[in-house]
């Protein structure tokens, strides 16, 4: 995109225009401040040079309030929110307007289907429109995956979601806390717990422990942790972690650890593979 912008703009400095996200046919933006004068011919351009496109919207805002909803802003191309994301030969359809889905965990999605074990069950607490659960449910011979979610707009989604990759037999939607969801019917149940939702998992991680059969099993833990640059990240998390592991048990170990993406200066996501028992 780099050409496209030094041919049609070059009186900007697009080394300042943050990189395109694409999910199904949408385009979404960020655009920085001295940029905005110039948004829907951007939006022009990019729906020219990308034919794979059909909408063009710009990033408002981060993510917020318990959904982690997005505001967007169109810019060209077609006036909707929702698409059909394709991944690891799935189909997702989304709203971006009313549901959180981040295309760059495309990555963690195979690489925790690709974990799993046959025969196990899963639990994801935090399933939004259900692809970590359905991933895991086309890729692997699971015996269940428990997918809850507190958006009624992810769970219906979801709910269509399950049905478009003929996974009902193995996918289990539940709309909900799923805090109360695992205290009320999930305890002693999972072999893994999925926590892909860094702003509760650390208050929800008893949860999960408890959700494990006879306290053993994997939790993939995801967070937000910022490092100064004497720190490394993944122990400043471990560390954190650790005091709620070590009142349940002392027999738990991290058998692996990444940073998934910087989210800003010296602030990263990171994932945890946790074993316990």
């Amino acid at each position: 995109m780099d050409k496209v912008y030094s041919e049609f703009f070059p009186e900007l400095k697009f080394e300042k225009f943050k990189r395109i996200e694409v999910v199904g046919d949408i385009a979404i933006l960020k655009i920085p401040r001295e940029l905005e004068p110039y948004r829907f011919k951007i939006g022009g351009e990019v729906l020219k040079c990308m034919p794979s496109i059909k909408t063009v919207l710009r990033q408002l805002s981060p993510t917020s309030g318990s959904y982690r909803i997005k505001g967007f802003e169109w810019l060209a191309g077609e006036h909707r929110t929702v698409t059909v994301h394709k991944e690891h030969g799935c189909i997702f359809k989304v709203d971006l307007s009313k549901v959180y889905f981040s295309p760059r965990l495309l990555f963690e999605r195979l690489r925790i289907a690709q974990l799993t074990k046959p025969g196990e069950v899963i639990v994801n607490m935090f399933a939004g429109v259900g692809c970590f659960s359905i991933i895991i449910a086309k890729l692997k011979p699971v015996s269940k995956v428990y997918s809850i979610d507190i958006n009624p707009d992810a769970y219906k989604l979801m709910v269509e979601n399950i049905k478009l990759n003929k996974v009902k037999c193995i996918v289990k939607p539940i709309l909900g806390d799923s805090k109360n969801v695992i205290e009320d019917t999930l305890v002693n149940s999972a072999d893994r717990v999925l926590m892909p939702l860094p702003e509760l998992a650390y208050s929800y991680l008893p949860s999960a422990i408890l959700c494990l059969k006879d306290s053993r099993g994997w939790i993939h833990y995801y967070d937000f942790i910022k490092a100064a640059s004497s720190e490394n990240p993944v122990d400043k998390l471990s560390e954190k972690v650790s005091r709620i592991l070590n009142t349940f048990t002392h027999d738990w170990n991290i058998e692996d650890s990444r940073i998934v993406r910087t989210i800003a200066s010296r602030t990263y996501q990171i994932v945890l593979d946790i074993h316990i028992g």
